[in-house]
């Protein structure tokens, strides 16, 4: 490792570290990233843990990219390949199941077998979530103004916010306010009766969180999911050629075309500051670096209370983050098959699942799974989120054979009673139980299973309890407040020193966002210090 100076360092290999590096060294600052592990990706990686079978071990899916980083980053000529899923498969304890793709008319058919209510309903739920999606997306993609900030800048960021807020129609406003407050299921209530159309769509409000499809919180989930986009498209999701780990291995390239150097096996010890400012990093084998500005894309306890000694920043702020929960509830089931599942109603069929499998058949079923992690156990019979990537890039399983990636809810990091090392391969038991009861023979097809548990996804990818976003998605810790209130613009009480993880604003998924905004306002901060001194 080179002993030169930098003009910044960006701690931790992330898809947000890298964005944020990549957007750093593209507007001409020295650049150096630092991995602690022996590859970038973070979470968003993928490993071939069966000779030609290649395992996505956590994060599955590109959901929430932000599209102008895509341009901004020129990530199609570093191999960026995102691929469509093109359809979502629920199956149903009675045999039937509910299949939605591309075709509106098609979908408009499946959802009126089950209700011609619904059938009617769906159009005007798309649409009123779609206008939400709108009203909010400038604030999804901006960095949000500081509630506390009295300057002429701060209250004209306000100021701007109230305009915008005030240009939005009434209902928007209030279906805002109900997603932002309620639950999911109160919120679906109000457009369907059919029990597997509310189950699919009530399941995308409790991905990653501790809350039921009928808890308070749940609403503002299922708001957020609504914001990934594919192509300029709302909803849509998408899967990248490779798996997430091949789209950080394209950031890769992009954040090193650009300038940035990444050094791997590099763990940061804490970061050097001197007289209130950041001037560097130690790293554990002693090997210090210098550097202007200083970025963690770790999560909030680490950037806060392990980089650097608490008793350097203000006291409310320690108060505030000993207080901000993580609460890691999911896991990942990871199965490479011999041939693909049947479903015995759809016969031969296999199309559906080209996409993803959802098994949370009513908003029933997600309640029952959410009541035994409320009381520190994991579900018998949990929701999955299942996703046959094989079928969509063959490259990712051998001619005939297939991986088969498993989101698992719930399971709570801190269990009752017991440990995740002496519970995994139960809770892997109940994920291909509750499998084989949807698809009987599946148990047959299984060659090799991969258990992620929330212990897993902290000791090996550095998310505090295993939460996968760094924290709840909450409203208590999103958008003004997130990770701390008066600490939501990236900055730190420390001169020179930045986050940009997902524990910063907007939040988690692989969306980007949190090291594109946080770069923006680097080179903003710069910007000033430069002309003040001119």
């Amino acid at each position: 490792m080179s002993d030169r100076e930098y003009d910044a360092i960006v701690i931790g290999g992330g898809h947000n570290g890298l964005v944020n590096a990549a957007y750093l060294a593209k507007a001409g600052l020295r650049t150096l990233l630092l991995e602690r592990r022996h590859l970038v990706g973070g979470a968003a990686i993928t490993e071939e843990l069966r000779p030609g079978f290649q395992f996505t071990t956590f994060s599955y899916a590109l959901s929430l990219l932000r599209p102008n980083i895509i341009h901004e980053l020129d990530l199609v000529r570093h191999g960026f390949m995102p691929l469509l899923m093109p359809s979502s498969f629920c199956p149903m304890e009675n045999g039937d199941s509910l299949v939605m793709g591309q075709d509106r008319n098609e979908n408009i058919k499946e959802i009126a077998r089950h209700s011609p209510h619904d059938a009617d309903a769906y159009d005007q739920y798309s649409h009123d979530m779609d206008m939400v999606v709108r009203a909010v997306k400038p604030l999804f993609d901006s960095v949000p103004p500081n509630l506390f900030d009295t300057s002429p800048d701060g209250l004209a960021e306000l100021a701007d916010l109230a305009r915008h807020l005030r240009g939005i129609e009434p209902t928007v406003v209030h279906n805002l306010v109900r997603l932002l407050t309620g639950s999911a299921a109160d919120f679906l209530d109000d457009y369907f009766e059919s029990d597997v159309l509310k189950g699919y769509l009530a399941s995308s409000g409790i991905i990653g969180t501790k809350v039921g499809p009928m808890s308070q919180g749940s609403g503002l989930v299922l708001l957020f999911h609504s914001m990934g986009e594919h192509d300029g498209h709302f909803g849509k999701w998408a899967f990248h050629k490779g798996g997430n780990g091949g789209f950080t291995q394209v950031l890769a390239r992009a954040a090193e075309a650009l300038g940035t150097e990444i050094t791997l096996n590099a763990e940061v010890e804490r970061v050097i500051t001197t007289n209130g400012k950041a001037t560097g990093v130690a790293l554990t084998d002693g090997t210090e670096l210098r550097a202007d500005v200083v970025v963690s894309a770790a999560d909030p306890r680490r950037t806060f209370t392990e980089f650097v000694d608490p008793r350097e920043l203000p006291a409310d702020l320690v108060d505030s983050l000993r207080r901000y929960r993580y609460q890691g509830t999911s896991s990942k089931v990871n199965f490479a098959l011999d041939g693909l599942p049947r479903y015995p109603s759809l016969g031969d069929r296999s199309d559906m699942f080209r996409g993803f499998t959802n098994i949370g058949p009513t908003v029933e079923y997600l309640e029952r799974a959410f009541d035994e992690a409320k009381y520190g156990w994991y579900s018998t019979r949990p929701f999955i989120d299942g996703a046959i990537q094989s079928t969509i890039d063959p490259d990712m399983a051998p001619p005939g054979k297939h991986v088969m990636s498993c989101f698992v809810h719930y399971t709570p990091y801190e269990l009752k009673g017991s440990t995740w090392d002496a519970e995994r391969e139960q809770m892997a038991d109940n994920v291909q139980d509750t499998l084989e009861s949807f698809f009987p023979g599946f148990g047959d097809l299984v060659l090799q299973r991969e258990i992620v548990t929330p212990l897993d996804i902290e000791t090996v990818a550095g998310l505090p309890e295993g939460n996968i976003f760094h924290g709840e998605f909450l409203a208590p810790q999103m958008y003004f407040f997130r990770p701390a209130p008066g600490w939501n613009q990236y900055r730190t009480p420390i001169d020179g020193y930045y986050q940009c993880g997902s524990g910063t604003h907007p939040g988690g998924c692989v969306s980007g966002g949190p090291g594109w905004l946080a770069s923006k306002q680097i080179l903003k901060d710069l910007a000033a210090r430069s002309s003040q001194r001119t």
